[in-house]
């Protein structure tokens, strides 16, 4: 092994990295069986994602952080991404990113695809690890530089993960559900990774630790809210640890835990964690629905479809409610498209048919009278009239004969053909090869051997569920049911009490219960309320998709339990999202701007109100839309008055909270009363209102108290006690 890595130059040698090209290896295959049956015809990153190969936002964004040289790792299929590779944009083009492939066909694994790369001997320092399926637009310039200063310092540093926040292994997220959890053990102070483990039975409670951990770290944060992005930057010495390791089969479970328990060789891997950029893998058809929204919403901007980065010559528009257009879009009249939705080039739609949150690809064929909502439907597709698809997936080809139900999950391969008037049950996977009779012995396998055999059948052939009927909800594009979420949530949060307890690691090494402190957890930023409001915000973007409200309050819920807060942070969590909402409407007036948060207030009131059990909560609501105004949001302060107005007409807040609030605002500094002065007009009427329930028939007391009570609200603020007053007064 020394005389291989004395081929390659040092990484520690600054001019010898000043000299070196960023690399980049990309591993176009996934070794993965998620995306059967499809991937037996066509490889993964070939696939559509809103409308361009997955493999082009890996390059893209290989291109935009600096990456000069990629090498894209192909083994089955490799013929077709090779002949994709060599007419694309990437061939030749002008500048300094060139793509190269690398072609293997015994590679059975991620580790086998890494003992390729590192016999062609073409990795000269440190380079960027990625698979085809990934989609970011994070900068990776601080990441690469402190691992190069790590390197610096310390040559056994040789891997840097990148990680991002996400929901606890106890939330029911929708693309948590669908993933393995993730547990992370992470020096608070240097970022090391101490532990990691993907494949931990959600069953129990505990998790095993060598008790040498924390022996060695005193204190460490242990983490079950972050998401592996499949994104490393490695040394060449990962490559010849693939090579001299043959056991090193999958990334993760194998190198990365290996390198993690050997205190031979000493080799550490250290964590960077993405804050405000995006960074997400397709690894699975849940996730593939998710990212594929998260494109459409702009989450992942420039790699969103009306910025022409992937080298396309069609003009994607984008209009004021969220869709994108194709210029060659034939739509009838009648026809509806609704919000969050792409159109390709040359498609036709028919008359009244609507189609909302879905993506459609290029020449298809659309009849009349047919509905389609938050589905896939890729080129060339047929769909006749009267056709319903809910939440499904339609490759290449399809033809849909007239009234065909498309049930929720239904995921149907390329050419497939369903006759007239026949429902699709759900979860239901078609296609036109038969499944194999057996599977391969290596989990890690994706794609069948291309010269398998296999003889296409003109009418189809109906896929059994490998996990079973009872999991194929988990990983589905499909909503996860509402039974099954509360379901989850009851067996996650079947013993608050002992989740709520702190952890301790004794002797065993074994984590239990315990009120000692150890360090494990102290200033988790997932107790932080502003990481409470992302994530309650990022709920709501999947109700704006579709999400049934249900389902969005059920996880609302769990991240008021996880984040340990209460009915009144969430209700202002939520305000804060409904009015951002209505801020991303263009907007060119303030009546304009009112007209849209009138619109969503109206909307989601009821969703809000779930929240508004109690004046504190309304209060909440109030002093969260002052932080809006002042703040966050300065485009509302003009209509503080009128949306307050607005949600107390619309029963959001009543005139308690509203009283309440003026009545603390009244001992404020005038700095501070800015916005308590802009709504003094309506905080009368609601004295007045609120007067008439103790005066409904006592004129005289009335006329008496009338200019005091009605106008001189300041003086009745100060009344500690409202009620029991105006009864001595009777």
């Amino acid at each position: 092994m020394a005389q291989k890595k004395s081929q390659r130059p040092s990484s520690d040698d600054p001019e010898e990295l000043a000299r070196t090209p960023l690399q980049a290896v990309l591993l176009a295959d996934s070794f993965a069986q998620k995306f059967r049956p499809i991937t037996l015809e066509r490889p993964k990153v070939l696939l559509p994602l809103v409308n361009s190969p997955m493999i082009e936002y890996a390059l893209s964004w290989l291109e935009s952080v600096g990456v000069e040289e990629a090498f894209v790792f192909c083994c089955a299929h490799s013929q077709q991404v090779k002949s994709y590779l060599n007419n694309s944009q990437w061939k030749n083009q002008p500048g300094p990113f060139s793509v190269t492939t690398i072609e293997s066909h015994d590679a059975i694994s991620a580790g086998d695809a890494l003992r390729v790369i590192y016999n062609h001997g073409v990795i000269r320092g440190d380079f960027i690890l990625i698979s085809g399926d990934t989609v970011s637009n994070m900068s990776l310039a601080q990441a690469l530089h402190e691992h190069k200063e790590r390197r610096k310092k310390d040559p056994l540093a040789v891997m840097t993960m990148v990680i991002k926040h996400s929901k606890s292994s106890t939330l029911t997220h929708q693309t948590r559900l669908g993933n393995d959890e993730i547990y992370m053990a992470i020096d608070p102070e240097t970022k090391e990774l101490l532990y990691y483990e993907d494949k931990v039975d959600n069953s129990q409670r505990l998790i095993s630790l060598d008790k040498m951990l924390h022996v060695d770290h005193p204190a460490f944060n242990l983490h079950n809210d972050k998401q592996d992005c499949y994104i490393d930057i490695c040394s060449p010495e990962v490559l010849s640890l693939f090579t001299d390791n043959f056991d090193y089969q999958h990334l993760r479970r194998h190198f990365v835990k290996g390198l993690l328990v050997d205190d031979i060789m000493g080799y550490k891997i250290y964590t960077h964690e993405v804050q405000s950029s995006y960074a997400a893998r397709v690894d699975n058809f849940r996730s593939y629905d998710t990212i594929s929204k998260d494109i459409l919403q702009r989450w992942t901007y420039p790699f969103v479809p009306d910025v022409q980065y992937f080298g396309n010559c069609l003009q994607i528009r984008l209009d004021r409610r969220g869709n994108y257009r194709a210029p060659e879009v034939v739509q009838s009249r009648t026809s509806l498209i609704d919000s969050l939705t792409l159109i390709g080039d040359a498609t036709t739609i028919g008359d009244h048919t609507v189609i909302s949150n879905s993506v459609i690809g290029q020449g298809c064929t659309i009849g009349d009278n047919v509905i389609i909502k938050g589905s896939y439907i890729w080129d060339n597709v047929t769909i006749e009239d009267g056709c319903k698809l809910s939440h499904a997936l339609v490759c290449d080809g399809v033809h849909l004969r007239a009234g065909v139900v498309l049930e929720p999950g239904v995921i149907l391969s390329f050419k497939v053909e369903v006759g007239q008037q026949i429902v699709v049950p759900a979860y239901s996977k078609v296609s036109l090869l038969p499944q194999p009779s057996k599977q391969d012995s290596d989990e890690e396998l994706e794609y069948a051997d291309a010269s398998t055999g296999v003889v296409e059948s003109p009418s189809g052939y109906i896929w059994s569920c490998e996990g079973g009927i009872e999991d194929e909800w988990r990983y589905s594009i499909a909503p996860i049911p509402v039974e099954k979420i509360s379901e989850f949530f009851e067996n996650a949060y079947a013993d608050v009490d002992v989740l709520d307890q702190d952890l301790s690691i004794p002797a065993s090494g074994e984590l239990l219960h315990d009120s000692e402190s150890t360090g494990l957890g102290e200033g988790e930023d997932y107790k932080d309320s502003a990481d409470f409001e992302k994530e309650v915000e990022a709920t709501f973007q999947r109700a704006l998709a579709g999400v049934d409200q249900d389902i969005v309050i059920l996880e609302i819920n769990s991240l008021r339990l996880s984040y340990n807060m209460s009915h009144a942070d969430c209700a202002g969590a939520l305000f804060y999202s409904i009015m951002k909402a209505a801020l991303l409407v263009p907007c060119s007036s303030k009546n304009e701007l009112y007209t849209s948060s009138m619109k969503e207030i109206v909307k989601w009131k009821n969703l809000l109100k779930h929240y508004l059990k109690t004046v504190d909560e309304e209060i909440e609501v109030i002093l969260k839309f002052e932080e809006i105004c002042l703040e966050t949001a300065r485009e509302f302060s003009p209509l503080f008055g009128n949306i307050l107005s607005c949600l107390y007409d619309k029963e959001v807040l009543s005139e308690d909270a509203i009283l309440s609030w003026a009545q603390e605002k009244e001992g404020a500094d005038e700095s501070d009363k800015i916005l308590l002065k802009q709504s003094e007009q309506f905080i009368k009427v609601c004295i007045t209102k609120f007067g008439q329930l103790f005066f409904p028939i006592n004129a005289s007391l009335k006329t008496k108290f009338g200019q005091l009570f009605l106008f001189r609200w300041g003086f009745f603020f100060q009344m500690k006690y409202v009620r029991p007053f105006f009864y001595l007064l009777e």
